[in-house]
Formats: C-alpha cells, sequence, structure tokens
C-alpha cells in the first residue's frame, strides 16, 4: 500500500469539501477490498483512526440535529401521523445531498428511531454524490429493488440541472430524458410495492456562491431546476417541496425573501449545510403528516424538448 500522506492543505480539502460526500463503498459496491475501510484511508492518504473520527463526527452531528428537531412540539406530533408500519423499509434514491454523511436521510433516520416508541423500521440510504437520474436509473436494481422496499424516497434532478463549463448552452440531462427516467422509476418500483412514492425536489442553489468553488466544473441555476420540480408537481404520490422553498428561513431579513438563506449552504452554495438538511427533515415530515390523499396526484403536460422515438 502506498505510504503517500496528503498534506495538511489536502486534508483541510477533505474535512470541507470531500469526505461526508466521498462514500467509495456506495459509488464502486464491487471493488475487492471495498469494505476494507482501512484500505480506503489510504486511498485519501489518511489513517484510518482519522477516517473514523471524521465519518464518526458526521453522525455524530445528524443524531444531535435529530434530537434538536425533535424539540419542535409540531415535529413530535407530526411523527406520530406518519404512513410508515412496523417492519418497513425505507430505501432513499438520491445524489450527494442524500449521500451526506449529515444528510437529511440520516437526520430523518434519528428522528423516527428516536421520537418513536417502537420505530421497527429499516433505512437505507441509496444516494451516491453528485448522480444524475440516469445515473440513478442504471443502479436501481442493485440498490433500490434488491432492499425490497415498503417506500422509496426519489431526491434527484440537482445534477441532472448542471451547465458544464465546457457545455454551458444546456442543462446535462435534458427535461425529456428527465422526464423518462423519471417515469421508467415510478412505473419499476410500482411492481415491487403498493406504497406511493414520496418526490423529494431539487433544493435551491445559490449559484454565486458555486461559482466561486473552484473543485467544481459546472454550475447550477434556478431557473433549470425549476423545470425538474414543474416534472415531479405532476407525479402520483408525495410531493415534497414543490416551489423549492425549505431553504427559506422565516427569520432572515435579507432584502430578497425569495433567495435562499445562505447559512443553509456549506460554502459552495450547493450542498445543504447541517440547517438546511434539517429544514428538508421537517419539510419532508409535515408533507408525510399532514398530505390528502397522495395515491390521486395529479396530471402534467409533456416536456416541451420531450420528443417520443418512432418505430
Amino acid at each position: 500500500m502506498s505510504e503517500y500522506r496528503a498534506t495538511e492543505d489536502e486534508k483541510e480539502v477533505l474535512e470541507k469539501y470531500l469526505l461526508q460526500f466521498l462514500n467509495l463503498e456506495k459509488r464502486y459496491p464491487l471493488l475487492p477490498g471495498i469494505k476494507n475501510e482501512e484500505a480506503i484511508a489510504g486511498l485519501m492518504g489518511i489513517e484510518h483512526d482519522e477516517l473514523r473520527k471524521l465519518r464518526d463526527r458526521f453522525a455524530a452531528n445528524a443524531k444531535e440535529a435529530a434530537i434538536e428537531l425533535l424539540e419542535d412540539g409540531e415535529v413530535a406530533e407530526w411523527i406520530e401521523k406518519l404512513p410508515f408500519e412496523k417492519g418497513d423499509t425505507i430505501v432513499a434514491l438520491g445524489d450527494s445531498i442524500t449521500d451526506d454523511l449529515q444528510g437529511w436521510f440520516n437526520v430523518f433516520q434519528h428522528v423516527l428511531e428516536i421520537g418513536l416508541d417502537t420505530p421497527d423500521l429499516t433505512f437505507v440510504n441509496s444516494g451516491v454524490s453528485y448522480d444524475t437520474s440516469t445515473d440513478a436509473l442504471k443502479r436501481l436494481n442493485r440498490d433500490v429493488l434488491d432492499h425490497d422496499p415498503d417506500w422509496v424516497i426519489v431526491a434527484l434532478g440537482t445534477f441532472d440541472a448542471q451547465r458544464l463549463h465546457v457545455a454551458p448552452d444546456r442543462p446535462l440531462v435534458s427535461l425529456a430524458d428527465y422526464w423518462e427516467n423519471m417515469n421508467t422509476i415510478e412505473s419499476t418500483v410500482a411492481e415491487v410495492t403498493d406504497n406511493p412514492l414520496i418526490w423529494m425536489t431539487p433544493p435551491p442553489v445559490i449559484s454565486e456562491m458555486l461559482e466561486d468553488i473552484r473543485l467544481f466544473n459546472f454550475n447550477i441555476y434556478e431557473e433549470d431546476l425549476n423545470g425538474y420540480r414543474e416534472i415531479l408537481t405532476g407525479k402520483k404520490g408525495y410531493i415534497v417541496d414543490p416551489l423549492g422553498e425549505r431553504m427559506h428561513d422565516e427569520d432572515d431579513e435579507s432584502e430578497d425573501d425569495n433567495l435562499p438563506s445562505a447559512w443553509n449552504y456549506l460554502s459552495d452554495g450547493l450542498h445543504p449545510s447541517l440547517s438546511g438538511h434539517v429544514n428538508t427533515v421537517k419539510e419532508l415530515i409535515r408533507f408525510l403528516a399532514l398530505a390528502k390523499d397522495p395515491e390521486e396526484g395529479s396530471s402534467f403536460e409533456t416536456p416541451d424538448d420531450y420528443e417520443p422515438e418512432m418505430d
């Protein structure tokens, strides 16, 4: 094994920008030795105990956030009205916002495990960092269906909307392809569970902050994200935060009330901070507890750029 060790600057980048999303075990599940955490630490150029300490810290942050969220009387009341039953398996299919070690799904899991008297639920985090809906569709069998889920939360679209620096004239995944991908995910999941899907819309992105981060070779804009949200709002099932407002804080005194609050993000303006993830969990619980007739859904029109294949 290589004796290379990360410099202090590289460790800082790992800790601030990469490590909580760098879950190689999920991106390369078939790689021999991938379950060897010591080997993974070596790939990152850090000691095993450093990796374990950082991962444990993120996990502790998620648990502490859940405990604080349960102090909200509304949340404590809402979790008693959630549609889950004992023995249910809940799978989250998403990108790095889901894959985050202190992300919304981990906080959500802690909220239910701590807040319910007898939760008896299985949680499977199938988020893989920076995945588009096309990437997620490729691993649907292994990462969702093989777990025999009772409930599936789909949280995709942020990275479909990325405009690469080398091709800034269009989003990476067109609305037509996103529409098709969501339809395929929906119909395939319906074969293994009768419960409606839970659709999590992409959160806003602060593009100006993202532009300042050299780590990324793309940008994401709110006008593009709105197109993906509109597709999801036409789906049957639970539609969580259809307008993408969960990163706005009521007590934010900024001049533009339509902008998300910067403290709900990491420094890239893309990935939510712990407070942003808590906002997401609260919205998720609220929508699940208070939604009426999720089976009904609503109709939606075909995207403008959708061209069906001709036989």
